[in-house]
């Protein structure tokens, strides 16, 4: 590596997101003029665009090439971070669905409704930090050029959020927990023929014991006949629950797509957007009859206020995870969220732990470490869809690039000088 460690003076702009993005000629994934700007000086190379892949590869390289054993990425920050997000997001998940519960119990029941209240926080909350950070004109040709790919994310979504909520209405619990296995074979399939990934065997390994571990708690639901009986229409049930599954498949691989191209705040803020346009409209069609039976009260009004701040959570942070994992990983960490309900349950509902809880819970964390096992000091945080350089992706939190980039400075191989307001 001593190569790389002397410096000469070509120099290149990147934007910030939050230290760094993209940048070509079309404007594409930069910043606005308030950016602020960060010079990398690589040695023999002249141009902007080739300077900036030379201290990613630099780094990259200095990163992969580290002497490393098939436990060391368990020793990373970024393992325990995606761990402690996966946990995140389940109780996320679980306090959604313990408000949904909460609705139901007093006949409250609007599936499009309720959700498209977390759709417009997103809006207010993401929207003006993107126009900030990208200016009306930049925007507006984003909203052009592409807001057609994220009105077919936000689809996706919110399509799969519809159907997945069906599916518990008309089958019942263990069918609907079970057809949840089919989000996890989809995102790797999507993700093994769309977005190139090629899973090592000791990640399928990983991913079937972490489904083992989910068929344990499952079991345990069975015999302590916690599985919600017979539903009102199983088959009709479980082709709702089949749909929500291969759509939120879909919506996770094609968002871990979007956010290693693009700032998560921009995701984000298009995500709600849409979101609200095409809930709303659903929500006007099929949740008419419901309003009439439904119960309007204070207690009502907290749970949807609960219900929405966990959704809220949940989607502001699902980016992160994507990048510094992937979507496979993020499905299989939400596998506990049945573990974590049941906990709340015996506060809330009266539930009891059955002995083999725990059991299935240490099977899925279990199953995750070893799908990290012998793996990269970069995790799945470097996609293979973004070229060996990452040149396609956005240099942001959580992501290859900015890791390979905060090497080459660290290591001396590229140097970075900050310049003033571009």
């Amino acid at each position: 590596m001593s190569e790389n460690n002397n410096d000469n003076n070509a120099t290149i702009h990147t934007a910030v997101e939050p230290v760094m993005a993209k940048t070509d000629g079309t404007g594409d994934y930069g910043t606005t003029a308030h950016a602020t700007t960060t010079r990398i000086s690589v040695e023999g190379h002249t141009t902007d665009s080739d300077s900036e892949s030379a201290a990613v590869a630099a780094g990259l390289k200095h990163l992969e090439n580290q002497e490393v054993k098939w436990y060391s990425y368990l020793l990373t920050v970024d393992f325990w971070a995606i761990i402690a997000l996966g946990q995140i997001l389940a109780l996320c998940i679980t306090g959604s669905n313990t408000f949904t519960s909460f609705l139901s119990s007093v006949n409250t029941i609007i599936p499009a409704f309720q959700t498209l209240f977390n759709y417009a926080l997103l809006t207010i909350v993401y929207l003006p930090y993107t126009i900030y950070k990208h200016g009306w004109a930049k925007y507006r040709s984003i909203l052009w050029r592409d807001g057609w790919k994220y009105f077919i994310l936000s689809f996706f979504d919110v399509q799969g959020n519809y159907f997945t909520v069906l599916a518990y209405e008309y089958t019942n619990i263990l069918s609907a927990q079970l057809l949840n296995f089919w989000a996890i074979v989809c995102v790797v399939i999507l993700s093994f023929f769309f977005l190139k990934v090629r899973y090592r065997p000791v990640q399928i390994a990983g991913i079937l014991i972490c489904c083992g571990g989910m068929g344990v708690l499952l079991a345990s639901d069975h015999i302590n006949g916690t599985n919600g009986g017979n539903g009102k229409d199983m088959i009709k049930g479980d082709l709702f629950g089949l749909l929500g599954a291969t759509l939120y498949g879909i919506t996770n691989v094609y968002e871990e797509w979007f956010v290693s191209k693009r700032p998560m705040y921009e995701v984000l803020s298009f995500l709600g957007i849409f979101g609200v346009c095409i809930n709303g409209v659903q929500a006007a069609i099929f949740d008419r009859s419901s309003f009439a039976g439904a119960t309007w009260n204070g207690d009502v009004a907290g749970w949807l206020v609960g219900y929405t701040f966990c959704l809220f959570i949940f989607y502001s942070l699902v980016p992160l995870i994507l990048r510094m994992g992937s979507a496979a990983i993020f499905d299989v960490n939400l596998l506990t969220a049945n573990f974590w309900g049941v906990i709340i349950g015996t506060r809330v509902f009266g539930y009891t732990i059955h002995w083999m809880y725990p059991i299935a819970f240490v099977l899925i964390i279990f199953g995750m470490v070893v799908y990290f096992l012998a793996g990269t000091i970069l995790g799945d945080s470097k996609k293979p869809w973004l070229g060996d350089n990452q040149k396609d992706g956005v240099a942001g939190l959580g992501t290859a690039k900015l890791k390979a980039l905060n090497e080459a400075r660290r290591k001396g191989l590229a140097r970075e000088e900050v310049a003033g307001e571009a």
